[in-house]
């Protein structure tokens, strides 16, 4: 019975939310993403976020309150290139996803960032992407026009 109950109320908890920017005042939406059931269904739901956006990152805390110093720098090297229409999701809302994402990517710290699908790293990988130009690259790939490489073209 226990079982059960543990079971039922891990299925009506709230699993992550998705923030997005409004386009016209640029405030911060948040809105529930999805339910975490089972362990089983849990890596075929990651499969499933990680492919819904263009970017997604897995965080402590949220894009307008990060809750780490590496989930802040990730926020804000994505903010520098113009990157502000990304799925968010707090793991600390979810142990279940927290413990789910490190060992869906085979990656042991938080934060995560995925591109179209793919897992890029965490805070080291995209700031060294970031240093080294990479990110810009990677960003055009997805469609995306880094605001570092507009300022740039701007200020010639």
């Amino acid at each position: 019975m226990n079982s059960l109950i543990r079971t039922t109320a891990r299925c009506l908890r709230s699993g992550a939310a998705v923030y997005l920017p409004r386009q016209a005042d640029r405030r911060v939406l948040s809105a529930p993403a999805r339910f975490l059931c089972a362990a089983a269904d849990l890596q075929k739901d990651l499969a499933e976020m990680v492919k819904k956006d263009k970017v997604v990152v897995f965080m402590k805390g949220t894009p307008a309150q990060p809750m780490c110093g590496f989930s802040n720098a990730v926020v804000q090297i994505l903010r520098m290139h113009g990157v502000d229409q990304y799925a968010a999701y707090n793991v600390l809302e979810d142990s279940e996803l927290r413990e789910g994402v490190k060992a869906f990517s085979n990656w042991p710290t938080i934060p995560q960032v995925y591109f179209s699908g793919e897992f890029v790293g965490g805070c080291d990988i995209l700031l060294q992407m970031h240093q080294n130009g990479d990110l810009v690259d990677e960003l055009k790939k997805l469609g995306i026009s880094s605001a570092l490489l507009e300022a740039e073209k701007e200020s010639k």
